[in-house]
């Protein structure tokens, strides 16, 4: 399949004021201050001013400030929570239309770009040891009939089928071989969110009878590599695209593995078992992690070109 190729606070208090009567030049009681017989200052306070049977309190510039501050906060804790609305809506906007692009990418973009003809794996080995991987099959793409195990198919029904890539790829060495796969659901966000959170529940991600299955492509260092001979596997419902993505890898001489082993024990410092060993949860793991990268920026970049 050629790379051009695409898929389908309280104010102070009135202050009281502290001048007599207007001409008088006398100062008024107010916070004045005069001696006691034994020499202590007393301070006594004005009544307020009467006019007629209204009473009125004198405001002073200190209340005017500070009715001033209130104004202005409450202003700005009004701004704040309509900005918070206005960017949560903006936000909601951005991740919906992203889900929507996601959705949509099985037929807007060239295979190169979600399966690319060789991928690096910096680091992605056992001990840290650098990977490369060579993609040797690309399947076409298709509905999801008979590429899953009956377990796993039923476990994926709620969120339906929209269409299925597939893709082998084989290590430098060509000793190992792993199928990827992105399978685009027909699901809402709920219904990926709901999946995603019964796969982390119940452990279902590392169930031998809900493993993926490979892609063997005839005439290809895969072409062995079928149901007996898948050693490790990964598995991610994602939430913020409507996507399962997976990896499943095994040998390239067609070996039968009696006991598969999911990646995320494989690659436990201190696993024994002969996929830890052999670093084939490295390869499932590693692949699976860098296309699943790929496929996010995808996501952005055609979300960005059509907003």
């Amino acid at each position: 399949m050629s790379g051009g190729r695409r898929f389908r606070g309280a104010g102070a208090g009135p202050e009281v004021p502290s001048w007599g009567p207007a001409g008088s030049g006398e100062r008024a009681p107010a916070h004045s201050w005069s001696a006691d017989p034994a020499g202590r200052p007393v301070v006594s306070y004005a009544e307020p001013e009467t006019f007629g049977e209204r009473t009125r309190v004198r405001t002073g510039p200190r209340t005017a400030a500070a009715a001033l501050c209130l104004v202005l906060g409450l202003g700005l804790i009004t701004g704040a929570v309509t900005g918070k609305w206005l960017l949560g809506d903006a936000e909601d906007d951005g991740a919906r239309n992203a889900y929507g692009t996601a959705g949509a990418l099985w037929h807007n973009v060239p295979v190169d770009e979600l399966f690319p003809p060789t991928v690096e794996g910096t680091g992605a080995g056992p001990g840290g040891a650098d990977r490369t991987w060579t993609r040797i099959a690309v399947a076409p793409d298709s509905g999801c009939a008979h590429a899953f195990d009956p377990l796993l198919d039923r476990a994926l029904a709620p969120v339906g089928c929209r269409r299925l890539l597939r893709a082998t790829y084989t290590d430098a060495t060509q000793s190992y071989v792993t199928t990827v796969g992105l399978l685009f659901t027909k699901a809402d966000p709920a219904a990926m969110a709901a999946l995603a959170a019964r796969f982390r529940a119940e452990h279902l991600d590392r169930r031998t009878d809900l493993m993926p299955r490979p892609y063997a492509a005839a005439g290809s260092a895969a072409a062995a590599f079928g149901d007996r001979q898948r050693a490790s596997w990964t598995l991610s419902v994602l939430t913020d695209a409507p996507v399962v993505a997976y990896a499943v890898s095994g040998w390239a001489d067609g070996r039968v593995v009696d006991a598969p082993q999911p990646a995320a024990d494989a690659v436990r410092s201190g696993a024994t078992t002969a996929p830890a060993q052999a670093g084939l949860g490295n390869e499932a793991q590693g692949l699976a992690d860098r296309v699943e990268r790929r496929l996010r920026t995808t996501i952005g970049t055609a979300t960005e070109t059509s907003s």
